[in-house]
């Protein structure tokens, strides 16, 4: 089994090198669309950590942040202890922030529990979904062609996330739907560290439209397998990728 020490920071250098300049949530950093400053700094902050330009084990202070995101240092404050009550961040006292370690007992933890959660939400969605459902779904797997083309593994890990909160959404459990929002954010990391070639994109995008059909075609079962093969790549990526 192995054990729970955190990744060295150069395990994650060619795959954020490789993370595009776009904010990998899709947000902009200069957005004025009338988002409160503290959630335009929580979400450079977050993008940053995301895409592994901030490396885990990493110190911070507000200073830098404040200077990274153009924003004041009570939004920034603010930011940052969200993102520690996400497990993002961890706030040294007197000393500022270090970006929360990531391990591969972290991660096969994570795959664990969406194993069991996942597999009792696609079966729900599978029974519940309604045409309006599947069209949000289909939706959301129809924007992963250009993103494999383009090789743009931010993009395609939004499709994933989106992805699966559209078939949460469709399982009509809001109480399921919220903690597999939080389990999928805190995978978002290891995207960039076993998810960014152009092979396993197409991969990724096979994975989806299998579990797509088996949802349109109402296959609890089917549905079933789909999520498990799925959360089983991922896993057999991480082990590989570490």
């Amino acid at each position: 089994m192995p054990n729970d020490t955190p990744l060295e920071p150069h395990h994650f250098a060619t795959a954020a090198s490789a993370a595009p300049a776009a904010d990998a949530l899709g947000h902009s950093q200069a957005a004025t669309d009338g988002r409160s400053l503290t959630e335009r700094a929580y979400e450079a902050i977050k993008h940053d950590i995301i895409t592994l330009r901030l490396r885990p084990g990493e110190t911070l202070n507000e200073a830098q942040l404040m200077q990274s995101t153009g924003l004041g240092r009570t939004p920034v404050h603010q930011a940052m202890h969200r993102l520690a009550l996400e497990g993002l961040l961890v706030i040294l006292p007197r000393k500022g922030a270090m970006v929360a370690p990531v391990s591969l007992n972290d991660a096969l933890e994570i795959i664990d529990v969406r194993m069991i959660n996942e597999t009792y939400c696609v079966a729900l969605a599978a029974r519940a979904a309604t045409p309006d459902d599947l069209a949000a779904i289909e939706a959301v797997l129809a924007r992963s062609r250009e993103a494999i083309a383009t090789r743009d593994v931010a993009a395609m890990m939004r499709i994933d996330r989106d992805f699966h909160l559209a078939i949460s959404r469709a399982s009509r459990n809001q109480t399921l739907a919220e903690l597999l929002r939080g389990l999928h954010e805190r995978s978002l990391r290891f995207w960039f560290l076993a998810l960014s070639t152009p092979s396993h994109l197409e991969g990724v995008y096979e994975e989806h439209l299998e579990l797509y059909e088996a949802l349109a075609a109402h296959d609890v079962e089917r549905a079933r397998q789909a999520i498990a093969r799925h959360i089983e790549e991922f896993r057999t990526h991480i082990l590989k990728a570490i």
